[in-house]
């Protein structure tokens, strides 16, 4: 097992140094973590699908005799691909935190899990079961000796009459470091609606879900004004968008940050051109977030922000995009031809500490 880890983690430290930095990465901090320090990373997989063919989901693109041909040795490849990432991503050693979304079942967090390099860091994870119509969930994988459980929840999206929406349950967890169980953590994983019918045809889908994760943050706040909370996610929409800005109430400077409001810490990012997590055509787009409660800005909160939010854009997380110039994210498919790529999204992350 210790030789397995060390090889890890020479990957990773070779990864950083074959790969030169770019964009946000001039900022990445690959040091080793103490015990009261988290990295926290969010991650669309895109398409993590399991090909056995489930008949109650949307899923029959992603079986060995759909039109992505998704054999069990184009999975195993994708999840040594995203394991790489992951790994990756968390400099000197894995990850604590690790949110995920576009993952079909159990049964892909499994084999990411235990099938491949990540295994030697002994991950647990945590998932529901959506109403999804594709059968896509959220997840969360942790380091049980970094980080303690205390609560789950699978928060189902409802309409105005309470009858469930067939998409994603927002992912709330509850937890501790083992060392210090006094002090609470709370957090939320998010993959709101897709634009696929359009961005004003979906937009109201969006502000549904903005508006149900809303009443459980002020629930928790209005109990507690200083609670640590983190919500990450896949929403679909950038932090200027309504349902964001409007709806869930996320400001994203903090000069406009008051008590009670959570900041979106993909602020730095806002003003800047060509620079998001996702790529449509020519435009990039900050659709991958994570927020936080004012309470974590302040120094004398026991949980704060150790650094702003950062997106992993590793060179080889790219590839030159030939249409539409500059780079894009390096998927598993271009078209329906299998290219052993990532995702479309690039990850993003941000460390927090406990004093």
């Amino acid at each position: 097992m210790k030789k397995e880890k060390l090889q890890i983690i020479l990957i990773t430290v070779l990864v950083a140094i074959v790969f030169p930095i770019s964009l946000a990465q001039t900022d990445f901090d690959d040091r080793e973590r103490n015990k009261n320090t988290l990295r926290l990373c969010f991650y669309n997989l895109e398409n993590l699908f399991d090909p056995e063919n489930d008949s109650l989901t949307m899923d029959d693109e992603f079986t060995p005799d759909g039109i992505r041909r998704w054999y069990k040795s184009r999975l195993h490849i994708k999840i040594a691909q995203l394991a790489k990432v992951i790994l990756a991503m968390g400099g000197w050693e894995a990850p604590e935190l690790v949110g995920v979304c576009d993952v079909e079942n159990e049964n892909v967090i499994k084999k990411l899990v235990y099938d491949s390099p990540l295994a030697s860091y002994t991950y647990a994870y945590i998932h529901f079961d959506s109403p999804d119509e594709r059968g896509i969930d959220v997840a969360l994988l942790y380091r049980p000796d970094k980080f303690d459980i205390v609560y789950t929840q699978a928060i189902a999206v409802v309409d105005t009459f309470l009858r469930p929406i067939p998409t994603r349950d927002i992912l709330y967890i509850k937890g501790v470091l083992p060392h210090k169980r006094k002090d609470t953590l709370h957090l939320f994983v998010n993959h709101w609606p897709s634009r696929y019918s359009g961005y004003a045809e979906s937009q109201i889908k969006r502000i549904n879900v903005a508006k149900l994760l809303y009443s459980h943050l002020n629930s928790i706040l209005l109990m507690n004004p200083h609670a640590a909370i983190v919500v990450m996610g896949d929403f679909n929409d950038e932090p200027r968008d309504e349902s964001v800005s409007t709806y869930l109430k996320i400001r994203f400077h903090p000069d406009s940050l008051r008590t009670n409001e959570l900041l979106n810490m993909m602020y730095p990012y806002v003003s800047q051109n060509n620079i998001g997590t996702h790529k449509y055509a020519q435009h990039w787009s900050i659709f991958d977030q994570i927020m936080v409660s004012s309470a974590m800005l302040s120094k004398q909160n026991a949980w704060q922000i150790k650094r702003k939010a950062l997106i992993f854009d590793a060179p080889f997380l790219l590839q030159t995009d030939e249409k539409y110039m500059g780079v894009k994210p390096y998927r598993s498919y271009h078209g329906m031809k299998f290219q052993q790529g990532f995702s479309d999204h690039l990850p993003v992350y941000l460390d927090v500490f406990c004093q």
